[in-house]
């Protein structure tokens, strides 16, 4: 089978169940967003082990695989929406949000409470997990963009809000265990910036 097909040269792409739209449809940039986070993930991860931190390594590869279920029902389109039913594509396994809630909730018990926002950064699996959780952030906006013209199952949505906030615990969680401080978001007060003040 070859990579190429050519068949996009014009533009378009085809969905699971045959049909074709264009490459800059609000569908395709919804998976196409799902498919971005899960190749950062990848990024993350082998940083993540890199550092020796297996265990959040291997959480992420079952993040991975339930972002190509994500992106694999993003790509059909309904039955109402003109699509046709498939065997083939997979649904979430039951209960994996509570998983991801259940995940938020340990880790958060090796982390002090937050007293401020933080800036994005800090060793490298936690870097990339911050550029993971915007990106997430993203998809779940052209999820919820695409759910007002078709007929999206409310669980991708959930799942992706719920995933961003796992992605920020366990960058905290990375950095912790990696031994780097967050570092807290220290605003200019406000008469500092109208005085022109330089940043310290």
């Amino acid at each position: 089978m070859k990579i190429y097909t050519k068949t996009g040269d014009r533009g378009e792409t085809g969905l699971f169940g045959g049909q074709r739209v264009a490459k800059d449809h609000v569908r395709v940039a919804a998976y196409g967003d799902v498919d971005e986070l899960n190749s950062l993930l990848g990024v993350a991860v082998w940083h993540l082990e890199a550092d020796g931190q297996a265990e959040l390594a291997a959480g992420l590869r079952g993040v991975q695989s339930d972002l190509f279920t994500v992106g694999a029902n993003l790509a059909t389109p309904s039955v109402e929406d003109g699509g046709r039913e498939s065997p083939w594509i997979p649904a979430l396994a039951p209960g994996r949000i509570e998983e991801l809630e259940g995940w938020i909730d340990a880790a958060e018990t090796e982390l002090e409470p937050l007293k401020s926002f933080v800036l994005p950064g800090g060793s490298g699996g936690a870097s990339y997990l911050h550029l993971a959780r915007t990106v997430c952030r993203r998809a779940e906006r052209h999820v919820v963009t695409l759910s007002r013209e078709a007929h999206v199952g409310p669980e991708w949505v959930r799942y992706l809000n719920r995933l961003s906030d796992l992605l920020f615990t366990l960058a905290r969680l990375a950095n912790r265990r990696a031994g780097v401080d967050d570092v807290p978001w220290m605003p200019n007060p406000r008469g500092a910036a109208e005085e022109g003040a330089a940043p310290r």
